[in-house]
């Protein structure tokens, strides 16, 4: 950071601490037991995408990477883009492999970290469901290293549980660094996988 940056208030981006995701394995059986919620066996990571040859070479990468799971039953990736224009990477697992789903969204991470598109990481979600069909998305904020929950209200347009996120928050709160500031839980409708 150069002294211009320091007198005008800019700052670098923060480095994402990618290994927050490796807490969550164990996490889900205290979600479960609190609140009935079990993985689904998909997770996804969002970023802004980026046009250019070394972008399209990250991208390759992560394909093959994870597409070479097919080989062993796996489901391929697959990439989307939503309303607002990020980029969407949905990768599946049985849902008993919820440490080789982490596993997989890690290794997006670090792929794109690797290849200099660290600061377009938006957030990773892994998605989990109760007995009666509720979704629940467990959202990582790379910016913030924080974790907070979105539930989407089943059948409603673009609304959500509040209720059900604080307590999911509660029951949360010693296992992972979950996000203390409200305002940062934001809603990721639409989400591939949720």
């Amino acid at each position: 950071m150069g002294f211009l940056d320091a007198l005008l208030g800019r700052s670098k981006p923060v480095r994402p601490d990618l290994d927050q995701l490796f807490a969550v394995p164990s996490t889900a059986l205290t979600l479960q037991a609190a609140t009935g919620f079990r993985p689904t066996g998909q997770g996804s990571v969002c970023f802004a995408a980026a046009e250019g040859a070394s972008f399209a070479r990250v991208r390759d990468d992560v394909r093959a990477l994870l597409d070479a799971d097919t080989e062993r039953g796996g489901v391929p990736v697959e990439f989307s883009r939503d309303a607002y224009g990020y980029t969407w990477l949905l990768a599946t697992q049985p849902p008993e492999d919820l440490s080789g789903l982490v596993t997989d969204l890690h290794a997006v991470n670090t792929l794109l970290e690797e290849g200099g598109f660290g600061p377009q990481l938006l957030c990773s979600l892994l998605a989990f469901q109760d007995e009666h069909g509720r979704a629940l998305g467990l959202v990582y904020l790379y910016k913030r290293g924080s974790f907070y929950p979105f539930a989407p209200l089943p059948g409603e347009r673009e609304k959500r549980d509040n209720q059900l996120e604080l307590e999911v928050r509660a029951a949360l709160g010693a296992d992972l660094r979950v996000e203390e500031d409200l305002s940062r839980w934001f809603p990721v409708w639409g989400a591939p996988g949720l």
